[in-house]
């Protein structure tokens, strides 16, 4: 008698079970509710076939049997009507969640349906939320790069238009004869040189940064020491400082090694300290420090500039970015693109570049890995 309804109640099972794999194949494309729906179908259905089978085979008659199948289809409508609702529910809670991709504004901000969800679509949800502030943070760059290329354009193209003009005008001088003296000849070649060198400080830079943009900057790294690089670099720029009046000072330890292109890592140094000098006032002073922490090296740059608006401190290290009228370059500034190639090179060492005020001017400081022994 086991065996038997054990197959009866094992037989109908897997017919019905096939009937509602073959049925869930066909309604692959349609919503999830009438998937459970018939989930739910094929599980009561599955059941009331074997107990009424079972029920039949066995010598119940009158009353009892009658009172059997009634409690067995009452069950099953019950769960039948439970998985329906349940089948709604996350209908509902689906929709709710579609409600919400659909109704994102232009800012890109996505904002979860408010009313609960089962954990599944609160993990979609999240995830979408993640997605979409990754994909507006995106946008806000592109959107700034942009604008900063525009403002590169733009004032690259007023900065090389000035210069080639004046060569221009003395050219033609001399070419008409209008300059004839010997005084004027020569002042006017040494005029033109020093613009020819200031339009290939400018496109240099420009390479430069569009070389560190691409990601094509080439390093040949090998164990320097700071210690030399400053003292390099404040011999180099030891006649602006002349010029500018301002006084340089270099403290440096001798035991910071650190694993860069001494070259570039120079150029980076180097942009920082003409950048101080270019904004400290006479008499004022430029302080290169180079030190370790035991975990890292550290070169900083002080200056007195007068400090930076804290708006613009995130700011300094942006292309085209110039602030404050005050700390725009003068006629032998370049392309304004120091602090850029600065950053970028930098970078491209694992390292960190960042600004502060600090005293009567501002702090620019470089944080590298200590160099392998």
């Amino acid at each position: 008698m086991i065996v038997q309804i054990v197959a009866v109640a094992a037989g109908l099972g897997l017919v019905i079970a096939a009937l509602g794999l073959a049925l869930l194949r066909v309604l692959r494309r349609r919503s999830i509710g009438v998937m459970l729906a018939v989930v739910a179908a094929v599980t009561v259905s599955a059941t009331l076939a074997g107990v009424v089978a079972i029920t039949l085979a066995m010598v119940i008659e009158g009353r009892p049997k009658n009172i059997v199948l009634t409690v067995v289809a009452i069950g099953g409508l019950v769960g039948l009507g439970v998985a329906l609702v349940n089948a709604r529910t996350v209908v509902r809670a689906s929709r709710s969640l579609v409600t919400a991709v659909e109704n994102v504004p232009p800012s890109g901000r996505f904002t979860p349906p408010p009313n609960p969800l089962p954990a599944e679509l609160r993990t979609i949800g999240a995830a979408l939320e993640q997605a979409y502030e990754r994909l507006r943070l995106g946008r806000e760059r592109e959107r700034a790069l942009e604008s900063a290329r525009r403002e590169l354009v733009a004032w690259v193209s007023h900065d090389l238009r000035t210069p080639l003009a004046g060569m221009r005008a003395m050219v033609e001088a001399l070419e008409d004869g209008v300059a004839d003296d010997p005084e004027t000849v020569k002042r006017y070649h040494v005029q033109i040189r020093v613009e020819v060198d200031r339009l290939t400080g400018m496109v240099e830079d420009l390479f430069e940064l569009s070389r560190i943009h691409a990601g094509s900057l080439r390093l040949s790294l090998a164990r320097t020491g700071l210690g030399d690089l400053v003292a390099d670099t404040l011999a180099a720029v030891e006649p602006l400082a002349r010029a500018e009046g301002v006084r340089l000072s270099g403290e440096a330890d001798p035991h910071v090694p650190v694993y860069a292109d001494a070259g570039q890592l120079g150029r980076a140094v180097r942009n920082l300290v003409v950048n101080a000098i270019r904004h400290t006032p006479a008499a004022g002073t430029v302080l290169v420090r180079a030190a370790s922490d035991g975990t890292a090296a550290r070169l900083s740059v002080l200056d007195g500039c007068g400090g930076i608006p804290e708006e613009d401190l995130p700011r300094v290290f942006d292309v085209a970015f110039r602030g404050e009228a005050a700390r725009t370059p003068g006629p032998d500034g370049g392309a304004g693109l120091g602090l850029a190639i600065a950053r970028g090179i930098v970078e491209a060492h694992d390292g960190e570049i960042g600004v502060a005020n600090e005293g009567p001017g501002c702090r620019f400081t470089i944080t590298l890995p200590l160099g392998r022994a």
